[in-house]
């Protein structure tokens, strides 16, 4: 595994120069010991330039999102392949896009559930969504489906405005029988989606994903929310803190969703709050940056050599060195926080806002089960003193997260195409001789 540390030297654990006093402990198997498994609605998305009589043809309103059917999908989707129209498609869904940007981050393990068209044509959006994906994303207990995984249609009229149209295919089809235990028992954590309950009457997906996390606190493996959107949450907010207490142990979302939620339009009083249910938070919030919210117990508590920060909670950021832990392994848990503002100011223009909170999501995920990899490598260090549920300081956390962001919002696609850069451009040479 590739190690998610500081940017200026190369961290990578001892698996391949087999270091003796470890080799009994080391793993021998190319799959690796840590990993993460993530539950998606996988889809498809799809980028055509279209014309106004296209869009009105096929009962679509101009620049709104509207739900279709799955023969009038189809029927849209093989005209547009006709006509070559078609200038994108990238597997999306928010998992998916989380799984895959940890493989690249890692250079290691993933793991999808979901459903996967039984017969892919070469070609077809189901081939384009396997060839989208990191091959270190694993993708053998993928369900199969006879019909089509879930597509979303992002037609750019003459005068450049998108009408979206979605078809959800059989995207929530997932059964609670293709949940394998084995696979989230020796995951370092289980990710999830707010999308992921919220299914037609009848459809299995939500029996699925309460199978998985059934499964995930058996052997206490931190369960992942991503909130998805604000209106799912506005919707009924009570429900899904409910939810966060019940299930959840680390909660990702912007500032925006964060609001829905506990009522909080401050994204750090938002983290704060979000606290009270869960034992991890990132919160993603535009142009201001990002915040994270967690517990670390007292007496390990380290500050923070940055300048202390003014906000709604006063020096909120003074033990941000800290390492985050969960509730119920601290013995006098501290809440602690850190911020970081946009990376380099953020990009000069902003390909795609797709995507971001989902890189920044990967970036977390890979210091946790890098926390995982070491510990079952070297238990003896003094890095396990203490149950810690990450690596690194919340403040290098925040770091990292906010670099990845910035990688995802510099590209059009919302999957990166490859790991960060060992050596970073924008800081002078100086930097990397010390």
């Amino acid at each position: 595994m590739k190690f998610p540390g500081k940017r200026k030297s190369k961290h990578y654990f001892p698996v391949n120069n087999r270091d003796p006093l470890l080799q009994p402990i080391q793993p021998e198997s190319e799959i690796g010991t840590s990993w993460v498994v993530g539950i998606d609605q996988t889809l498809v998305d799809i980028e055509a330039k279209v014309d106004d009589e296209f869009v009105a043809r096929y009962g679509l309103s101009l620049g709104h999102s509207l739900v279709i059917e799955d023969d009038v999908a189809e029927a849209l989707y093989q005209e547009l392949v006709r006509e070559n129209l078609i200038t994108h498609q990238f597997a999306g869904g928010t998992i998916g896009n989380t799984m895959h940007n940890y493989s690249a981050l890692a250079d290691d393990r993933s793991v999808l559930l979901g459903v996967m068209c039984n017969n892919v044509q070469i070609g077809s959006y189901a081939y384009r969504y396997l060839c989208n994906t990191s091959s270190r994303t694993d993708l053998n207990y993928l369900q199969g489906v006879d019909g089509a995984i879930g597509r979303c249609f992002t037609l750019i009229g003459e005068n450049g405005e998108r009408t979206f149209a979605i078809s959800p295919g059989q995207m929530n089809q997932l059964r609670p029988e293709s949940i394998p235990e084995e696979v989230i028992a020796g995951a370092s954590a289980l990710v999830l989606t707010s999308y992921l309950v919220r299914c037609k009457p009848g459809e299995p997906m939500p029996d699925a994903t309460m199978q998985a996390i059934a499964y995930a606190k058996k052997y206490n493996v931190p369960v992942v929310l991503t909130l998805g959107t604000k209106y799912v949450i506005a919707d009924n907010p009570q429900w899904w803190r409910d939810f966060l207490k019940e299930h959840v142990s680390i909660l990702a979302m912007n500032e925006e969703e964060g609001e829905a939620l506990t009522g909080e339009s401050d994204p750090l009083m938002a983290a704060d709050k979000a606290l009270d249910w869960v034992d991890l938070v990132l919160c993603t919030a535009g142009p201001v940056g990002l915040f994270m919210a967690g517990f670390t117990e007292e007496e390990a508590k380290r500050k923070t050599q940055h300048p202390l920060l003014p906000g709604a909670i006063a020096e909120f950021n003074q033990y941000e060195f800290s390492r985050a832990m969960r509730y119920q392994d601290c013995q006098n848990p501290l809440r602690i926080y850190s911020h970081i503002a946009p990376y380099m100011g953020g990009p000069e223009k902003i390909m795609n806002t797709n995507g971001a909170g989902d890189g920044a999501l990967a970036a977390l995920l890979h210091d946790i089960t890098a926390n995982n990899y070491h510990r079952n490598n070297v238990p003896n260090s003094s890095k396990h003193q203490f149950t810690w549920l990450t690596y690194s300081s919340l403040a290098q956390v925040c770091k990292y997260a906010n670099r990845v962001s910035y990688q995802v919002l510099n590209q059009h696609s919302p999957r990166l195409t490859r790991g960060l850069p060992e050596r970073e451009d924008s800081l002078e040479e100086a930097y990397w001789d010390r």
